[in-house]
């Protein structure tokens, strides 16, 4: 699992591991059952706080993404609603080519939220 954390970031570190762990599964990076690192080695591989990454995995368990099991550890859960393969296919490509532009993960999230609020868009909400 390749995960980045942007210390510069108004985004909290614990959101930042919530946000990306749910778009790999959301694009189908994470299937049904994948076994996430330990709390310890995540904290360890990302030079997090313990109780950030595990903020985290509660966030993602409290959002039906993961879950936890006796000796398994933390899974990605099964039964999941997946987004339109097209549309997660395209929010992966947006976020790459933002990523070569040199935007960090606050400035996407501008971008997008700036989309969302233009008339052609706000329109099409449900």
């Amino acid at each position: 699992m390749d995960l980045t954390v942007d210390a510069a970031s108004s985004v909290p570190p614990f959101e930042q591991v919530r946000a990306q762990v749910v778009a790999l599964v959301d694009a189908g990076e994470l299937p049904p059952g994948t076994r996430l690192p330990t709390v310890r080695g995540l904290a360890d591989e990302l030079g997090l706080a313990v109780n950030t990454v595990a903020r985290a995995y509660r966030e993602l368990e409290a959002g039906g993404v993961v879950e936890t099991r006796r000796r398994t550890g933390t899974v990605v859960a099964a039964g999941r609603d997946a987004p339109d393969d097209d549309v997660a296919r395209a929010a992966g490509d947006l976020v790459r080519r933002a990523r070569s532009a040199g935007l960090g993960d606050a400035e996407i999230l501008d971008v997008v939220r700036g989309a969302l609020l233009r008339p052609e868009t706000a329109a099409l909400r449900a």
